[in-house]
């Protein structure tokens, strides 16, 4: 009984640790080694290697058993000077590898993280200032790998300055820096380029446990002709603690022209700057949910539903729509078993019908911890995908395996996982 006490603190503190990291413009990099990891093997009944399940397009995909790829990303932060007045300076250096498959082999590596925070500066009031390149308030839907919000660059500013009831926070980036210049003048003709401003204000009081997060993005291109445009977004989250030891997030975002993140160089996040030729007809609304609630020290479990529609100028609109759940019940110290069912459909105007997904996975898990957020997990697999006709060419093109289902409108995998962050 001990140990069952001890353990659940240790991944309580991962879990809060590794929320953080992923949050809030607020919180730094605490010192030390840390990282994330996830990687796996798997066969499919279409022969071959593991086959995974999505739509592509705007959509994301739900995780459990269903993560065809290797990804990590580590790092180090360490104090390098520090003030006779106590201000601190500390640097981090991160760097990721990403493959599209299940061994990383000739995987790129790029530095994703290069920042000094100057901290405790008696004049900011306990503020934090900070340059470099950095993630930067990139919470996300775990279930979904869905980072609703990404503010991520290279930039410089000012964090949760005291103000009011919250705290404010303002950062400058320049992102996608390249230009395409007129050769007889020299002048900038077009670029993907832009300067963004970002306006967060966080914490304010809502009701009882719960706040509001405020995220404000302005983007300007820089091209000087009239094909770049500007543009924005703007979020609101609710976040509700202490519901059932867990929290609930309701957000609601908005994003037009760049402002969008579509064509931006990942994942049609909000946030960083999407294309610079995205005019204001180019529009994206998103609304979600996520609860999660621990009631009993073995019992977690998470629900998401999301609701996207994205209008995109002269190719029409896409609608995303999303409802799932992923459960975790610990039969003993370090053993749990897992299952994740969700629901997608994706309606384009590029494509006839609407497409519809439905993913079941069920996972025994070797797992640190008894509760839902302990890490690191070690998981047996057996996934099982059922789709309908007018999603068939979209499935076999999200497949890394390639159209292995053919005219098949059902598929299943199997293998092992692992999943740990630090």
């Amino acid at each position: 009984m001990i140990r069952q006490f001890a353990a659940k603190p240790v991944g309580a503190a991962l879990a809060l640790a590794f929320a953080c990291a992923t949050a809030a413009a607020s919180d730094h990099d605490t010192e030390g080694f840390h990282g994330y990891l996830r990687a796996g093997i798997g066969n499919s009944n279409h022969g071959g290697t593991q086959s995974c399940y999505g739509l592509g397009g705007i959509t994301t995909t739900y995780r459990l058993g269903n993560e065809c790829d290797s990804f990590t990303e580590l790092g180090y932060t360490q104090e390098v000077a520090k003030a006779a007045n106590g201000a601190t300076f500390v640097a981090t250096v991160w760097a990721t590898a990403f493959k599209n498959s299940s061994d990383f082999g000739d995987a790129k590596v790029d530095l994703a993280k290069a920042y000094i925070e100057a901290r405790n500066l008696p004049f900011l009031n306990g503020g934090t200032a900070w340059a470099g390149k950095r993630y930067y308030m990139r919470p996300d839907v775990h279930m979904l790998d869905l980072q609703y919000i990404n503010l991520n660059g290279t930039g410089a500013g000012i964090d949760r300055y005291p103000l009011g009831p919250g705290k404010a926070s303002y950062a400058i980036f320049k992102d996608n820096d390249f230009n395409t210049l007129d050769p007889a003048t020299g002048r900038t003709i077009d670029s993907p380029s832009a300067t963004r401003h970002v306006f967060l204000y966080e914490g304010l009081p809502a009701n009882a446990g719960g706040t509001l997060d405020i995220a404000a993005s302005l983007i300007a291109a820089e091209g000087e002709d009239e094909s770049t445009h500007n543009g924005w977004q703007l979020s609101v989250f609710h976040r509700q603690r202490q519901v059932m030891d867990g929290t609930n997030t309701l957000g609601v975002q908005y994003g037009a022209g760049p402002g969008t993140g579509i064509d931006g160089p990942c994942c049609a996040r909000i946030g960083s700057a999407g294309s610079t030729l995205l005019g204001s007809d180019y529009t994206r609304l998103r609304i979600f949910d996520e609860l999660y609630l621990q009631p009993t020290r073995d019992f977690g479990i998470v629900f998401v539903a999301l609701h996207q529609r994205d209008r995109n100028g002269p190719n029409g609109s896409a609608t995303w729509n999303t409802l799932g759940t992923r459960p975790s019940y610990a039969l003993a110290d370090n053993f749990k078993l897992q299952a994740e069912l969700g629901v997608t459909t994706l309606k384009s105007a590029t494509t006839p019908g609407t497409q519809r997904l439905t993913k079941l996975t069920i996972a025994p898990t070797i797992a640190l911890a008894r509760d839902y957020w302990s890490r690191p997990e070690l998981r047996l697999f057996a996934t099982y995908g059922k789709w309908n006709d007018a999603a068939t060419a979209a499935v076999n093109a999200f497949n890394n395996s390639g159209a292995v289902y053919g005219t098949d409108t059902s598929g299943f995998s199997y293998g092992v996982h692992l999943e740990a962050w630090w």
